[in-house]
């Protein structure tokens, strides 16, 4: 698809029509809420330590406490979404929140909040929110039809920025007006909302049986279909494209408002809550654009708004020219972040869903944070101005640059084909042997290699994608017409599932190699189990 072609749309559907299903609606309004007391319990830490401590470092910190878990357990927080039945998984994470919550208000209640307990337990806030997120992202294609995927993203971000908005205001009020152990009260009634949806919803159960992922298993599978998803590998470019250079105003936000635009505190809110109404209004706008723009025309745009709103703040803008422009800063952010999570969800088959959300999500999190800390040393260097208008040219550079690597359709059915026929059967208890040697032979003229290599090329990346930990094909050397296709699975359960993995398009790529087989009847696939002699 052309960079600037229109993604094809329904237009009957629009940003709202995922809400029409029920079960959506009822899970959208519940995490909504619990963002909300989220942000209100964060914020209320964020004041509390302010009043126990002056040492900036102990105030660090608990910002640290609080994103520092997304790089430590996002992926393993992928590989059990993967395994085990998420909906109940959500439940016990929100619960595990809840207790988080309910030691906070009785600490604030009886005044014996320290730095220390509010770090460790903002720590293990930090770590729920790690657990949750890929979780929380795998769930949304069994809650919509495909058709409404992106619309259901998008909303998904609007709910975000409206708990964005919402959250630390009310969280500021309640603070002022109750105190601390009221505001982190109405952070519990929050989960119990969100629990209490999950516990109505009645999700698909996760199938047990002996071919059951286990952990150490499942993290390894998660890794090779990483390293072998070209599409993934196109999202994450992408997205560190974007990030690491747009991460840049957000690092710099408050020194802007204060040296550049000579605002105060209060200006910095305005300025922070101009971005979100920015966010909200980006996110309703989005289903529109799509019908005009493509993903790479949406992320095209999106970097041009970003980089034309760093250099305007390098002019030193009145302030209420300011506003304007974090209210189209806030829109273009949400367009490309929504833009980049809808392309990774679309791509993405179900049994690895939440190890590869998590993936993206790791890489998001450090380009944000990898670029926060770069720009802050280069704006200590070359000054503010310079960083900003430096900041902007390489995004725009990049993004030129990384127009040869066009953003995947998503439009490829990856549901489960199981045109595999089974394997014989092994003894009982072999599950677990491995390494499985697969071959699968075939017969090409010379004249057909070229173009069966061709061919087999995106088969190979299925393959590994799919299990395979190493894979060739070689010639034999009396008969060159017969070309051997092989791979190897770390055990005979792991081939099982790469098995149920195949998806209908990975079964029409293979299709595509039977063009070139001339012999008379189909390839022919033997298997091999690792024997170890002792000792």
């Amino acid at each position: 698809m052309a960079a600037d072609a229109p993604a094809p749309t329904d237009p009957a559907e629009g940003a709202f029509t995922p809400l029409r299903e029920k079960v959506f609606a009822v899970l959208w309004i519940a995490t909504v809420l619990g963002n909300v007391g989220s942000f209100m319990r964060d914020i209320a830490s964020a004041w509390i330590v302010t009043e126990l401590t002056t040492n900036p470092a102990a105030v660090a910190a608990v910002q640290a406490a609080a994103t520092l878990p997304v790089f430590l357990f996002a992926i393993p927080a992928g590989v059990l979404s993967d395994i085990l039945d998420r909906r109940r998984f959500l439940i016990a994470v929100q619960g595990a929140l809840a207790c988080v919550s309910a030691m906070l208000l009785a600490l604030a209640h009886t005044g014996t909040l320290s730095v220390a307990s509010l770090v460790a337990l903002t720590f293990a806030g930090g770590v729920g929110a790690a657990l949750m997120g890929p979780t929380w992202q795998s769930i949304v294609p069994e809650l919509v039809p495909r058709r409404q995927l992106k619309a259901a993203v998008g909303l998904n971000s609007l709910g975000v920025n409206i708990a964005r908005a919402i959250g630390p205001a009310l969280g500021g009020l309640l603070l002022a007006a109750f105190g601390a152990a009221f505001t982190y009260g109405v952070d519990l009634i929050s989960y119990a909302c969100v629990i209490t949806a999950l516990w109505w919803w009645r999700g698909p159960a996760a199938a047990q049986n002996d071919l059951s992922e286990h952990f150490l298993g499942a993290f390894r599978a998660g890794l090779r279909y990483a390293r072998a998803s070209r599409e993934l590998h196109v999202v994450l470019a992408r997205a560190v494209g974007y990030f690491l250079f747009a991460s840049a105003m957000w690092a710099l936000m408050p020194l802007v408002v204060r040296q550049l635009l000579g605002g105060s505190a209060g200006f910095y809110g305005l300025m922070l809550g101009a971005v979100g109404v920015g966010a909200i209004g980006g996110a309703l706008a989005l289903p529109r654009l799509r019908q005009r723009l493509s993903a790479d025309g949406l992320m095209g745009q999106s970097t041009a708004v970003t980089a034309a709103v760093m250099l305007m703040m390098v002019a030193q803008p009145p302030q209420a020219a300011a506003l304007l422009l974090a209210l189209v800063l806030g829109g273009g952010w949400i367009v490309a972040l929504t833009t980049l999570s809808s392309v990774v969800q679309a791509i993405l088959p179900n049994w690895v869903r939440g190890r590869a959300l998590a993936v993206y999500l790791t890489v998001f999190n450090g380009a944000m944070a990898a670029g926060s800390l770069g720009w802050g040393l280069v704006a200590r260097g070359i000054g503010l101005p310079m960083t900003l208008a430096a900041s902007a040219a390489s995004m725009l550079a990049v993004a030129l640059w990384m127009r040869r690597l066009p953003l995947p359709t998503g439009e490829a059915d990856l549901d489960a084909a199981n045109h595999w026929p089974e394997p014989a059967a092994v003894a009982p208890g072999s599950h677990d042997r491995g390494p499985v040697l697969v071959q699968v032979s075939y017969r090409i003229r010379p004249v057909d290699r070229p173009a069966f290599l061709k061919a087999l090329l995106p088969v190979a990346l299925a393959r590994r994608r799919d299990g395979a930990y190493a894979w060739g094909v070689c010639e034999h050397t009396d008969d060159p017409e017969q070309i051997i296709e092989w791979f190897f699975v770390e055990s005979w359960a792991e081939h099982l599932r790469q098995h149920r993995r195949v998806s209908h398009r990975d079964a029409d790529q293979q299709q595509e190699l039977l063009r070139w087989h001339s012999g008379p009847e189909r390839p022919l696939v033997r298997h091999f189990l690792a024997l170890h002699p002792p000792g």
